[in-house]
């Protein structure tokens, strides 16, 4: 037992050494002891650990590499949402900015702002639960990312175990992940050395450096951490200021951008812009803009947020650099979701830092806005370092035989009608399931989760079946052999035999989840349910006008036009009746009164749950007839709050707002009660 102890000891003490000199090395760029020193208490850990497997921790500097490759990456749902920012582009717009955050808190005294350069990278979201990390996620949509743990742990300036006291038991750090210059250039050499293809700016090697299946990869890519916020915490207090809160992190482990400065006012912004600009080119990592945020929190929370942006931040963007060039041609691709994009063909230049031969030209209206014609000279600017697009029209230079640019009115690609409703902007192919440029993702989707939930094929799989020409369409997948699937990369006997059985035992499924997997425009879920409940049968459903079908609840104009010209158009309807021919089937819905006892009412689920899902639970109750919502309103009738988290964002405006809160025990046992739940 003496030496049991003895050896957990001296283990803890390595891990803690390891841990603070990792910290001073790669956080601070002061290291204490010679990597000699460092190799010889590496291998003392080591041998420590071989001889004792049974003491090694998630913590040991030992593990941040190890795991067998993934085969996809797992969807992690952001407990609070990873919000872009509003953009400036000069002064003015930045003093505008100032100038709405006085009148919303009704003051015109000055604001303090911290000053942070933008990193031009990845923004990854880390969990910690008593100091030990559990979790790395991409951003992703911003409410929902991909589970990168594996592949963060390889980054040594991120900290598995925090340093210090003083942290909360549960805190979620927020930062960039990005590629110092001088890492891309070595990186980019050995690959030239290797014959092997370059990257074409950093921002690209860290994006895919970070996304690896494999994270033996991304350790061999030289990544760095770099904190910008805490997105939430549990427990424990954090400083008012915003630049404390940063200096707090540091303190933690974490790097953080030595050129971070809180200022006194907006003009110390602009002061601080001009200062970063200046010495841009100087710095070891790629930047392209700064981002300002009003440095004392409490305010932070008086100012909000509007639409997907904090109204209390703002990132002023470097100015994007610009070529003058030649249009010689304009082709219309067709995107994933069906939006029509004009792409300008350009002749070839030389502009923010790469040759461009292809800009965008997004839609209809800022071809009316610019007044482009084929065969005009143009500006082009690498918007962002990153999307080049047409900014003007040198109109001088225009040629006599400069020809207008009509926008197609069917798809290019599969010829369905192009249509463009009232409001929008964006013209979409109608094709839906049968066009080629959506087939990949239409066929991603229909086999979802949510939609089929087909296991075992994902969508790299999807890709390979289209690519190799085995599947046109969501029904070709029922046409599939075992035999056939066996021979694809990555795929063998067994494999091929789970996918099929899955896609025999996919074929009985339920209307609702039918109507969601066909990829209807503006049909999520609840609106899918919501038909199938009201029509019963899909016939019912096909035949119904846009007035019948908006009788449904939440089924509004557009949603109906977008119902209804799906079951118009005769290869969706060919698409439908292939899948049933194929065997995929489903009962239909009894549509006489049922009891809802929940119908009218709106509930908000947050937290984290541990005796059902939490998506589960949102069923449940809409089950119930209750409509679950995202966000705390009036109109919420309760807020249902998982893992006691009186300090989460939605629990503090129920409060605020007088609404019922109820915990996940009393959620399950009143799910219980009405027979939906078994307890």
């Amino acid at each position: 037992m003496p030496d049991t102890f003895l050896t957990e000891s001296r283990l803890q003490e390595l891990r803690q050494q390891l841990n603070y000199h990792n910290y001073r090395y790669y956080v601070l760029d002061d290291p204490n002891i010679p990597d000699a020193e460092y190799d010889r208490l590496y291998a003392q850990l080591q041998q420590l650990e071989q001889q004792h497997p049974h003491l090694i921790s998630p913590d040991s500097p030992t593990q941040r590499v190890g795991e067998a490759p993934l085969s996809a990456f797992d969807q992690v749902a952001h407990e609070v949402p990873m919000l872009s920012l509003d953009n400036a582009f000069d002064d003015e717009e930045l003093e505008d900015f100032n100038r709405r955050l006085q009148d919303r808190l009704k003051s015109t005294d000055d604001i303090e702002f911290a000053c942070e350069p933008k990193l031009d990278g990845i923004a990854i979201s880390l969990l910690y639960r008593e100091g030990l990390l559990v979790r790395g996620a991409t951003r992703g949509d911003g409410t929902t990312g991909e589970d990168i743990s594996l592949n963060v742990r390889t980054i040594p300036s991120i900290p598995l175990r925090l340093l210090g006291e003083g942290f909360p038991p549960l805190l979620e750090v927020r930062g960039e992940i990005y590629m110092p210059k001088k890492g891309f250039d070595e990186l980019n050499d050995k690959a030239r050395s290797a014959g092997e293809k370059t990257f074409v700016n950093p921002r690209n090697a860290a994006a895919g450096s970070l996304r690896q299946l494999d994270p033996k990869i991304t350790a061999s890519r030289p990544l760095e951490m770099c904190a910008y916020s805490v997105g939430w915490s549990e427990g424990g207090d954090l400083p008012e200021r915003h630049t404390d809160v940063l200096e707090a992190l540091h303190g933690w482990g974490f790097l953080i951008n030595p050129e971070m400065k809180a200022v006194a006012n907006i003009q110390g912004c602009i002061d601080y812009y001009r200062a970063l600009a200046q010495k841009r080119e100087q710095l070891a990592y790629d930047i392209d803009g700064i981002v300002f945020k009003v440095n004392h929190r409490g305010l932070q929370e008086r100012l909000g947020f509007v639409s997907r942006a904090p109204r209390w931040a703002i990132a002023y963007k470097f100015p994007a650099q610009e070529e003058m060039t030649l249009l010689k041609d304009v082709e219309f691709q067709v995107g994933r979701t069906g939006a029509i994009t004009p792409v300008a063909r350009l002749e070839p230049v030389f502009v923010g830092g790469v040759t461009v031969s292809n800009a965008t030209l997004h839609n209809r209206d800022e071809i009316d806005r610019l007044g482009v014609k084929v065969k005009d000279t143009v500006i082009v600017r690498r918007a962002g370092d990153v999307i080049p697009q047409v900014v003007s029209v040198v109109k001088a230079k225009r040629p006599t035989d400069a020809t207008e640019i009509v926008f197609p009115d069917h798809c290019p690609v599969c010829e369905s009608p192009v249509e463009t409703l009232p409001g929008e902007v964006v013209a979409r192919c109608s094709g839906g399931l049968i066009c080629g440029a959506q087939r990949k993702e239409a066929i991603k989707h229909f086999v979802s989760r949510k939609a089929l939930d087909i296991d075992g094929l994902g969508d790299k799989l999807v890709e390979q079946l289209v690519d190799e020409g085995l599947i046109d369409s969501v029904a070709d997948l029922y046409k599939l052999e075992a035999e056939t699937v066996a021979g694809l990369e990555r795929m063998g006997a067994k494999s091929a035999d789970n996918l099929i059985a899955a896609l025999e035992a996919s074929k009985q499924t339920s209307l609702d989840r039918f109507l969601y997997a066909l990829g209807i425009r503006e049909v999520g879920e609840a609106t899918a349910r919501g038909l199938s409940r009201h029509f019963g049968s899909l016939p019912a459903l096909m035949d119904a006008s846009e007035e019948q079908l908006q009788k449904v609840d939440d089924v509004g104009p557009v949603v109906a036009h977008f119902v209804a010209e799906f079951f118009q158009q005769p290869h969706n309807l060919e698409a439908v009746q292939a899948l049933q021919d194929a065997g995929v089937y489903w009962p239909d819905v009894e549509v006489e009164a049922r009891e809802e006892p929940l119908e009218g009412k709106t509930y908000v689920v947050t937290g984290s749950f541990s005796t059902i899902k939490r998506n589960d639970a949102k069923k449940m109750l809409q089950d119930l007839g209750a409509k679950v919502a995202g966000s705390v309103s009036a109109k919420t009738h309760c807020v249902v709050v998982g893992g006691g988290a009186t300090n989460n964002s939605k629990y503090v405006k129920a409060q605020e707002l007088g609404i019922d809160t109820m915990t996940e025990e009393q959620l399950v046992e009143m799910l219980g009660e009405y027979g939906v739940l078994e307890v």
